[in-house]
C-alpha cells in the first residue's frame, strides 16, 4: 500500500465560528518541497516511521507528520495545554494550569527561545510543525474536532511545549510547588551500559528502559528512525518533542532516567504592606497585569486578568492554604537549547562529540547512560543543580525562608562538579532512580565529595539493589544474558522476607497460616502470569511496608550505606509480621477472590480488543521488569505505569538491537498499533529493530512520500 504527500500544508478558514481545514494550493504543496527538501517515510508492521529525507530539516518535517499519524489527538491536546490556552480551548478546568505558565512567562519565554536558535534549529523546528499541519490537511477526519482548534501549530509551539515540559513538569510542576512538594512528575526508569571488560563478545551493551504512564498523555513515548545527511538515529522520544530522548545510532548510544536533582527552589515571602522584608528592607513587588480567556458552557469566551507579582527570587505565588506566598525561582530559564543538545547527542560519532553535546548542559535534568562502539561507557548525574550555600536535599526541597539573600542562589554546578563515572574498572554502570552513589559497584564515588544538597545518601530501592546484583554477580555478560536479565521478574523482598516469615509463622495452626505458608513455600518469587503466591505476597508486603512498599518501620534493619546491597532485611517483630500475614490473607480474598489465583488471571496487559496475562510487578520490591499496576476494575486490573520503550544494543559487527514499545506506537483511534504488542510484552519477548533499509521495505506497511 502506497500514499503520496508532496508537502501538504494547512490552510485554515473561519465559518461560522467553526474552523475549517482547506487544502493546500499547487503553490504552496512547490514551496514545501522546496523547503523541507524532499523523503519518504516507510512505515514497518508496527507502526514505527522510517524517515528518509533529503536535508536534516526534512528529517523533522517527516517525524512531525509521523507524530501527528500516530498521536495526533493527544499531539495537539498538549501544544495547545503548553501555549497556555487549554482553558479558551476545553474550558474551565484548565484555568489554574494555564494560570501557573502564564504567570511563569512560559508563551514569552517560548517566542523568545524560538529566535535564539540557531537558523538550521528553527528550519528544524518550522520543519517538525509543517509535517503536523500537513497530516492534518491530508487527514482533517482523523483529528479530533476537539483538538482541530489548536492548528495551525508552528515552531515557536515545538519549543515552547519543550520548555513546559522540561521546566515546568518535570523540574518545577504547578502540583509539585504549591500543593506537595514530594510529587514525582516524571516517572522512573532503568538504565544499564555494560563495558568490553565485562561483556562475553567484548562489545560494549546499552539498555534503556523508561518507565512512564501507559495511559495517553504528553509523557507517551513514540518509536522512529530519522536518516538524513548527517543525521542517523533510532530510539524513541515523548510524543510532541522533535528529538529522539532516547537513542542510539552505529556508533553510540545514549539513554536518561529520573534523578534526584532539585532545579528549583521555593521561597516563602514575610509579606509587610504593600511589599516584603528582604534582608531587613521591604522591598516592593514588581507587577505585570496577564489574562487568558475561558470557554464558557455557552461557547462564549470570557477574559480574565490577573496581576502577577514578583520578587526578587521569580513570580509569587499563594499556597492552597490561602496565606501562604512563595516566589519560585527555576534552574534554566536562561538555557533555550535542550532540543538542540539531544540533536547533537544522536548526531554524535564518538566520546569527543558526545561530551561536547553534554558540556552545553541545556538538558534541565535526568541522569544519562552512554556505551559506545569504542568501548567507553558512562553515568552522569546529569542536570542543572544550583549551587546553594549550605543545607541538604531534604532542606531545599521544602520552602525555605525568602526574607534572606542566605538563600538566594544565581550560578549553576558545571558539567565539570557533577557526579559521574567514565569507564569504570567494574566494567558496568546501572541507574534505577537511585541516588549516583552505586552506580557501579565497588562504588565509585563517595557522597561526601559533594555538597549535601547534590543527592540523598540513600534509601536505594530494592529494584535499584537488585539492577546492581544482576550487573555484578557471575561471569562476563553475553548480549542473550543481557536480555535475559532484563526480563526478570524476580522479586528481591521476596528472596529476603519470605524465609524468615515462613520461619515466624513455624508451628502456627491457624489455618489461614498453614495455607499461605505452604503457598509462599512453593513460590518461586517471580512475578509470572502462572505465579500462585505473588498476589499474596504482593498484598503482605503492601502492609509490612506501606508507602509503595517503601516505609521501612517494620525491618529488623533498615537500609544502610553501609551494606547498601543487603538492606532493609529481617523481621523487627516477627510475630506482628505473622498477624499481617493473616490479614494479608483476608485482603488478596477480597481483592482476588482466592489466595492462590495466577497472577495473570487479574493482572492484564489490555488495550482495546487485547487483553493477555500480565507480568512484572512493583518495583519496590526489588522487581527489575516494572509494572506498577491500577486498583482492580471489572474482575481485573491493568499498568498504571511501568515498561514502556525497551531497547537494548551491543556495539559490534553487525550491531545487534533489540526493543519493544510496549503499548504499541500509536495512540491515535482507528490505528492498528495501540496494541500489537501486548502479546510479545506478555510472551516477554522482544522485535529485532530493524535498522536497514532493507529490512524496513521487507516488513513495509505503507509508505508516505513528501
Amino acid at each position: 500500500m502506497r500514499s503520496a504527500l508532496l508537502g501538504i500544508t494547512l490552510a485554515i478558514t473561519v465559518t461560522g465560528g467553526a474552523l475549517a481545514v482547506l487544502p493546500e494550493t499547487p503553490a504552496q504543496a512547490a514551496d514545501n518541497k522546496t523547503a523541507f527538501g524532499g523523503g519518504e517515510i516507510l512505515w514497518d508492521s508496527y507502526g514505527v516511521p522510517h524517515v528518509y529525507a533529503n536535508t536534516e530539516e526534512g528529517a523533522f518535517y517527516g517525524f512531525g507528520y509521523a507524530q501527528a499519524q500516530n498521536h495526533g489527538d493527544i499531539l495537539l491536546r498538549m501544544y495547545g495545554e503548553s501555549r497556555a490556552r487549554a482553558a479558551e480551548y476545553w474550558g474551565a478546568e484548565f484555568e489554574k494550569q494555564d494560570r501557573w505558565l502564564i504567570g511563569n512567562g512560559v508563551p514569552e519565554r517560548a517566542k523568545q527561545w524560538y529566535a535564539m536558535q540557531t537558523p538550521q534549529m528553527r528550519r528544524n523546528l518550522d520543519g517538525f510543525a509543517a509535517g503536523i499541519n500537513a497530516y492534518a490537511a491530508a487527514h482533517p477526519d482523523r483529528i479530533d474536532p476537539e483538538v482541530r482548534q489548536v492548528l495551525p501549530v508552528t515552531g515557536t509551539d515545538i519549543i515552547g511545549h519543550a520548555h513546559r515540559l522540561m521546566n515546568f513538569l518535570y523540574i518545577a510542576s504547578d502540583r509539585k510547588v504549591l500543593v506537595a512538594p514530594e510529587t514525582n512528575e516524571a516517572g522512573g526508569s532503568n538504565a544499564w551500559a555494560v563495558a568490553p571488560s565485562r561483556s562475553a563478545s567484548g562489545n560494549a551493551m546499552l539498555l534503556a528502559n523508561p518507565h512512564l504512564p501507559w495511559a495517553p498523555s504528553l509523557l507517551t513515548y513514540m518509536e522512529a528512525q530519522l536518516e538524513a545527511p548527517g543525521l542517523s538515529v533510532y530510539g524513541a522520544t515523548q510524543v510532541g518533542l522533535p528529538v529522539l530522548r532516547f537513542g542510539f545510532n552505529r556508533n553510540l548510544g545514549f539513554t536518561n532516567t529520573v534523578n534526584t536533582m532539585l532545579g528549583y527552589t521555593s521561597y516563602v515571602l514575610t509579606p509587610k504592606g504593600d511589599g516584603y522584608e528582604f534582608d531587613g528592607k521591604i522591598l516592593p513587588f514588581r507587577t505585570e497585569t496577564k489574562s487568558y480567556k475561558v470557554k464558557q458552557e455557552d461557547g462564549t469566551l470570557k477574559t480574565v486578568s490577573f496581576t502577577q507579582r514578583h520578587a526578587v527570587q521569580g513570580p509569587v505565588f499563594e499556597l492552597p492554604d490561602g496565606k501562604t506566598q512563595v516566589a519560585v525561582r527555576v534552574a534554566g530559564l536562561d538555557r533555550p537549547g535542550v532540543l538542540q543538545q539531544y540533536l547533537d547527542m544522536g548526531k554524535a560519532a564518538n566520546w569527543a562529540e558526545f561530551s561536547t553535546a553534554l558540556k552545553k548542559m541545556q538538558v534541565v535534568m535526568f541522569n544519562i547512560v552512554y556505551a559506545d562502539r569504542d568501548g567507553h561507557i558512562l553515568y552522569l548525574d546529569n542536570g542543572l543543580l544550583p549551587k546553594r550555600a549550605s543545607g541538604d536535599l531534604a532542606f531545599w526541597s521544602k520552602p525555605v525562608p525568602g526574607d534572606t539573600s542566605a538563600t538566594l542562589w544565581d550560578e549553576l554546578h558545571s558539567f565539570d562538579e557533577l557526579p559521574k563515572v567514565l569507564d569504570p574498572a567494574t566494567g558496568f554502570v546501572q541507574n534505577a532512580n537511585d541516588p549516583p552513589w552505586l552506580s557501579t559497584w565497588p562504588r565509585a564515588l563517595n557522597a561526601a565529595d559533594y555538597p549535601a544538597y547534590t543527592a540523598p545518601v540513600g534509601p536505594v530501592s530494592q529494584r535499584a539493589q537488585m539492577s546492581v546484583k544482576m550487573l555484578a554477580e557471575g561471569p562476563k555478560i553475553s548480549f542473550d544474558d543481557f536480555v535475559e536479565k532484563k526480563l526478570t521478574t524476580r522479586s528481591l523482598m521476596a528472596d529476603r522476607m519470605i524465609p524468615e516469615l515462613v520461619q515466624a509463622a513455624a508451628g502456627n495452626s491457624d489455618p489461614d497460616i498453614v495455607k499461605a505458608v505452604e503457598l509462599l513455600k512453593g513460590w518461586d518469587h517471580h512475578f509470572e502470569p502462572d505465579s500462585r503466591g505473588a498476589l499474596l505476597f504482593e498484598t503482605w508486603a503492601a502492609i509490612f511496608a506501606p508507602e509503595n512498599f517503601t516505609d521501612q518501620s517494620n525491618y529488623a534493619i533498615q537500609w544502610t550505606p553501609d551494606d547498601p546491597l543487603q538492606t532493609p532485611r529481617g523481621l523487627k517483630d516477627p510475630d506482628g509480621a505473622v498477624a499481617m500475614l493473616k490479614q494479608a490473607v483476608a485482603k488478596t480474598i477480597e481483592l482476588y477472590g482466592a489466595i492462590d489465583r495466577p497472577y495473570g488471571e487479574v493482572s492484564r496487559f489490555h488495550i482495546d480488543d487485547v487483553s493477555v496475562p500480565g507480568n512484572g510487578g512493583f518495583g519496590n520490591t526489588g522487581v527489575f521488569r516494572v509494572i506498577t499496576w491500577n486498583p482492580m476494575k471489572d474482575g481485573e486490573r491493568t499498568p498504571r505505569h511501568g515498561e514502556t520503550w525497551v531497547s537494548m544494543v551491543e556495539f559490534g559487527t553487525p550491531l545487534k538491537a533489540k526493543g519493544l514499545m510496549s503499548y504499541g506506537n500509536a495512540s491515535q483511534p482507528g490505528s492498528p498499533h495501540p496494541s500489537d504488542q501486548l502479546k510479545l510484552l506478555s510472551e516477554k519477548k522482544f522485535r529485532t529493530l530493524w535498522l536497514d533499509r532493507a529490512d524496513v521495505e521487507a516488513n513495509l506497511e505503507d509508505t508516505t512520500s513528501f
